[in-house]
């Protein structure tokens, strides 16, 4: 049996664009994608803690060093610039991939500066 686990957080994350005339997605400064280990178009969820929101979308690469966190498309509908949100990306796993997986915690300052990057067991 597959059992769904955690694998990446970036935890918030604050919004600094929305461009509703897109196509969709989340835009994402490289060095966020690196630290949690996401790959340009994979799926990932977005939790915005102003409103509650919550969706699936997917990423998209920005600008390195730009610290850009921009909702496109109708996910522009669901978060304000200067909202702070949770990125979390998930993984199914066999019985025998649990043993050795990991997931990655990515933490960030009000001004989207990584301030902290742990990877800790699934099963401890």
């Amino acid at each position: 049996m597959w059992r769904k686990f955690l694998r990446s957080k970036i935890h918030t994350l604050r919004i600094t664009n929305k461009n509703l005339n897109y196509e969709g997605s989340i835009t994402l400064d490289p060095r966020f994608m690196i630290a949690a280990g996401l790959e340009p178009f994979e799926s990932v969820w977005v939790y915005n803690l102003a409103n509650g929101e919550r969706f699936e979308t997917y990423v998209i690469k920005g600008e390195w060093g730009s610290k850009e966190v921009c909702l496109n498309g109708a996910a522009a509908r669901k978060g304000e610039v200067g909202d702070k949100i949770i990125l979390v990306s998930y993984t199914w796993l066999s019985p025998e991939e649990i043993d050795q997986a990991t997931v990655t915690l990515v933490y960030v300052d009000d001004d989207n500066n990584i301030l902290e990057e742990k990877r800790l067991p699934v099963k401890e």
